[in-house]
């Protein structure tokens, strides 16, 4: 199995990446690809901008990405209670190019946030609406107060850290 993992953030630091990434490694036998959003340097999505210019190519590799990978393990960052504005504008972009974006493809779709609600909000508005853009959500999952319960690369609380593993168990 191909796996396509990455935090929907640009910060170097990113907590979804690491728990994306974490997530992944949890696959036994998987190929995985780690995306970091930083590779991908897009102008602030607009028509008149893609009447003149057309669909980034940036916007292309990304959707080229999806297309390659069996399951997408993807976790959102929460900012203000919607999506980073980076993954916004790479969704919005790639979304132009192609409707269905995630490509029918099978997804992992995570969140967390330093605080005790997980990014729960952004998680039920990707909830939504992925499905609609081509996603076959498999499970779901939210790691609350993210710097209480990962460290070293895994999750340190064993409750939390379970339910990560039933729901990918039900991949």
């Amino acid at each position: 199995m191909k796996i396509l993992s990455f935090g929907a953030s640009t910060s170097s630091t990113s907590i979804n990446r690491q728990l994306a990434n974490h997530a992944a490694s949890l696959f036994s036998g998987a190929e995985i690809t780690e995306l970091d959003l930083r590779s991908y340097s897009l102008p602030i999505y607009s028509s008149d901008e893609e009447e003149t210019n057309g669909i980034p190519d940036d916007a292309k590799r990304f959707l080229e990405a999806i297309r390659n990978h069996d399951l997408i393990v993807v976790s959102l960052a929460e900012h203000n209670g919607s999506y980073s504005a980076a993954f916004k504008n790479l969704y919005d972009w790639t979304s132009r190019a192609e409707q269905k974006l995630w490509s029918d493809k099978t997804m992992l779709l995570l969140s967390t946030s330093p605080g005790p609600r997980g990014a729960a909000t952004v998680m039920e508005s990707a909830k939504a609406t992925f499905p609609r853009m081509g996603a076959q959500l498999a499970a779901t999952f939210s790691l609350p107060s993210f710097y209480d319960n990962f460290s070293n690369g895994e999750i340190t609380n064993p409750t939390l850290a379970q339910e990560l593993k039933t729901a990918i168990a039900s991949i």
